[in-house]
Order: structure tokens, then C-alpha cells, then sequence
């Protein structure tokens, strides 16, 4: 399927209500947004298949929904740290960015590389893009070391003290699903968790308290203890 096709198809599904509820919802990226829902956006995938330089051009037009659609069709095997950089510095809203980080850039072999560096940067979708993928990573790749979770506690508790929404949800984020791997995880993130609350940053005191009311809860915990005494040798 052609690039021009496909733009011509999410044209024909624009819903101007849709559009106006995503920007309600925070999804205002300055550009192009047609209101294309994302189970939408997934079939179309679905149809067209893996194709890296059809992706490319999907995300040259601009669309927000067309931009999506590239992280879903492209295929990551072909995906260079140029491509990831040159993507990163284009994110303009939060969806396009969990959705590229969560459908591509997480999959490809740069990811933890991406991760360590994006988050110091101080571009604000550029550092949610490197915490993001933190999450990512800590929820897809189940045989990853504990050891690599705990490099990036460092970088979480240096950037919690950044008050914008869209970094410092994707701190919470990085933190929580890095806590709900294992007991031991758990334990650390709680800890780091308690330390980022007494910094006395605003941000830091609401990750610590959103973060802290999921990983200390009951439904987590328990989750855990069940998981720890079913994996004993």
C-alpha cells in the first residue's frame, strides 16, 4: 500500500469531534490531528504489514495519526539511532511519543543506550522519550538483570525535581513499573521512592506519593509474593 493511500484513507476517517475530545485530553501537537482513534490506526497496521520506508514517509507528512501509524508499520530491525534521534526531536505531544517509544524504539537494540541518554536531555518530550522507555523496558524485557533497573535509579532521582507534567509522569511512570518486576525491585524503588519525597521538590513529593501508594499496596504486593514463591527452585 502506497504512503499517498494511506494519507488519503486517515483523511477520510477525520473526525473533528474526536479531535477536539484528544485535545481535551492533553493531545495538541500544533499540527495536523484528525481525530483517528487508535484501534483504527491498529487495523490499518494490521493490513498493511512491516515496512520501514513506508513508515518513513508516513511520519515525513506530519500527521499526528499518520506519525503513529510509522512506530506501528515500521519495522524495528531496520530502525538506526539516526532514525531515533531524528524522531525524538520531532515529538511535539505526549501520545506520539509513548506510542513511537512503545511500539519501536523499545524493540530495537539502541533502546537502553536511548534510554540513559534521552532522559538527561533537557527537551521536554526528548526526556520523557528516555523515561518512557525505562518503563518499557521494564515491563517487556522479563529476562533483563535487576542490575540494569538500578542504573537508572540515579537518573530518576536527579530528574524528579522536574515540576512539568509530561517528565515528571514519566518519572512516576519509570519508577512504578520498574517496581512491580520483583520483590527485590520493589524494595529498591520503595526505597528510592522514600528518598525522592524528602528532596522537597514539589514534583519529587508527587511521584513519590503516586508511586508509593501503587508499590506499597496490597494488589502489588501480593502479586509479588505469589510470583517470588512460584519461581523458588
Amino acid at each position: 500500500m502506497k504512503a499517498d493511500d494511506i494519507i488519503t484513507r486517515l483523511e477520510s476517517l477525520a473526525s473533528p469531534a474526536d479531535a477536539a475530545g484528544m485535545m481535551r485530553y492533553g493531545i495538541n501537537p500544533g499540527g495536523v490531528l484528525l481525530g483517528v482513534s487508535m484501534p483504527r490506526l491498529r487495523a490499518m497496521a494490521k493490513e498493511t504489514g512491516k515496512d520501514h520506508e513506508l513508515a518513513l514517509l508516513l511520519w515525513d507528512c506530519g500527521i499526528h495519526e499518520a506519525r503513529i501509524l510509522a512506530s506501528l508499520v515500521d519495522d524495528h530491525r531496520e530502525v538506526l539511532p539516526e532514525q531515533m534521534e531524528e524522531w525524538v526531536v520531532a515529538f511535539n505531544s505526549w501520545d506520539v511519543c509513548d506510542q513511537v517509544c512503545s511500539n519501536l524504539f523499545q524493540k530495537t537494540p539502541y533502546a537502553l543506550q536511548k534510554a540513559l541518554a534521552w532522559s538527561k536531555r533537557e527537551e521536554t518530550f526528548v526526556k520523557r522519550a528516555g523515561f518512557v522507555l525505562m518503563a518499557r523496558i521494564a515491563v517487556a524485557d522479563r529476562k533483563a538483570p535487576d542490575e540494569l533497573f538500578e542504573e537508572f535509579y540515579p537518573l530518576i532521582m536527579s530528574e524528579s525535581g522536574d515540576d512539568r507534567p509530561m517528565v515528571r509522569k514519566a518519572v512516576n511512570w519509570a519508577i512504578r513499573q520498574i517496581g512491580k518486576r520483583n520483590l527485590y525491585l520493589n524494595g529498591k524503588a520503595i526505597e528510592l521512592s522514600q528518598r525522592i519525597r524528602i528532596s522537597g521538590t514539589k514534583a519529587g513529593r508527587w511521584i513519590a506519593a503516586d508511586a508509593l501508594r501503587e508499590l506499597t499496596g496490597s494488589a502489588v504486593q501480593d502479586r509479588l509474593l505469589k510470583r517470588a514463591i512460584n519461581h523458588k527452585p
